[in-house]
């Protein structure tokens, strides 16, 4: 666990935390402070910012500011390249502003200036009391390190293959950087590190080492997963294997929105992720069968996606009222044959009468049949179930 940043492990004691990352300029305070209150507010519990610029650096205070204004108190990461060590020298308001600092041991500097900036780093963190992120990317390793990996390789009785020189590189990287951080006098308690490729085989590679030879907590993501449903399935494998092994404390969903694309749309996915692994819980998950011949209309489709967005709309809602109202479970289905029993295994669910059948729908709350539904208005009828569902079996929060 790293102090105040909510990084976690292993569910329900340690969950494991969802990160997501802005893509507006950070200069503007108004626009970079609205989609981190989004992102927070689709469930992000950890924000990262681009810090490049002398300018980005003094709104990062101002950022914070316009946040707490909004009543968004999710934890900001800095994320620093090349010249962290001068932009935090100079804005001493930035590094308190910030949560957590991220740096990438590949451009902290080159040459004998690495070690003296890395240094410089470490220090400030160590005065402001922040945590670090040691973030290695293999678009940017540190190329004197992988020249002496690659020397050293060259000398053995059997040289190891380019693939995992790479994997071994990120990995000699991210614990020789925390190492030497520990060194400069940062505790081994405020440090996460992540080795983020683009290579499904290669990240789970890399992190099972990483996860063998320290204990510091350790962020997950896919770098450059891709966009839409690509980025999604890689993602999806990579985090999944790892997540299953107790790998991971935080995660990212890196995927590359469409053109003024929802940038929350990483932050749903990573939440699915866990939930459906059943390592934690945001929203009621809603089940649906992929229909076939027997169900020609698209009623059940329709109905699907309405009762989906519907929970997620009032979620937020809910979350601040109602306790373990995120455990409840939807079943949505098409026809007589695999309808009314999937809908008894559900909070609540309802089987649409497929092509032929007749025109009910019965409806099945905690297993039971309780009322059959029919016409035109069946789907205002379900959520008005559901909402009844909600506020008899959940109890309201103290604060309310």
């Amino acid at each position: 666990m790293v102090a105040g940043v909510g990084v976690g492990g292993t569910a329900p004691a340690s969950p494991v935390v969802i990160q997501s990352m802005t893509n507006t300029d950070t200069e503007d305070v108004f626009g970079t402070a609205m989609q981190v209150a989004q992102l927070a507010r689709a469930g992000s519990e950890l924000v990262r910012i681009t810090v490049n610029t002398r300018e980005a650096a003094a709104a990062v205070p101002k950022i914070r500011e316009r946040l707490a204004q909004m009543n968004v108190d999710v934890p900001l990461i800095g994320d620093f390249h090349f010249n962290g060590h001068k932009l935090l020298a100079e804005h001493p308001a930035c590094a308190e502003a910030l949560a957590k600092l991220r740096i990438n041991p590949g451009n902290v500097g080159k040459g004998a200036k690495r070690d003296e900036q890395f240094a410089q780093l470490i220090e400030i963190a160590c005065r402001f009391d922040k945590p670090i992120r040691i973030g290695v990317n293999w678009g940017s390793l540190d190329q004197s390190l992988l020249a002496r990996i690659m020397d050293e390789n060259a000398r053995r009785p059997e040289p190891k293959d380019a693939t995992e020189i790479m994997r071994e590189a990120m990995v000699t990287s991210a614990l020789e950087s925390a190492a030497q951080a520990e060194q400069f006098g940062l505790g081994g308690d405020r440090i996460v590190l992540s080795c983020k490729v683009s290579g499904v085989q290669d990240l789970i590679a890399i992190y099972r080492e990483l996860a063998a030879r320290c204990d510091y907590p350790l962020h997950l993501g896919l770098t450059e997963a891709g966009m839409g449903s690509k980025g999604i399935v890689a993602s999806t494998a990579a985090l999944s294997v790892l997540l299953q092994e107790g790998i991971g404390d935080t995660i990212r969903v890196s995927l590359t929105p469409e053109p003024n694309g929802d940038r929350t749309r990483e932050v749903i996915v990573a939440q699915e992720i866990l939930q459906t692994m059943g390592l934690r819980a945001f929203t009621p998950l809603v089940a649906a069968c992929p229909g076939c011949g027997r169900t020609t209309s698209t009623v059940f489709q329709e109905l699907a996606q309405d009762i989906q967005n519907y929970v997620r709309e009032r979620m937020p809602e809910w979350r601040l009222a109602r306790v373990g109202v995120e455990n409840m479970t939807l079943a949505v289905m098409g026809c007589v044959v695999n309808g009314p029993g999937e809908s008894k295994h559900a909070s609540i669910g309802i089987s649409l009468p497929g092509t032929g059948e007749a025109p009910v729908a019965p409806v099945y709350i905690d297993g039971e049949r309780v009322v059959t539904l029919r016409g035109e208005n069946i789907s205002a009828e379900f959520r008005q179930i559901v909402d009844d569902y909600v506020s008899r079996k959940y109890p309201e929060r103290a604060s309310h």
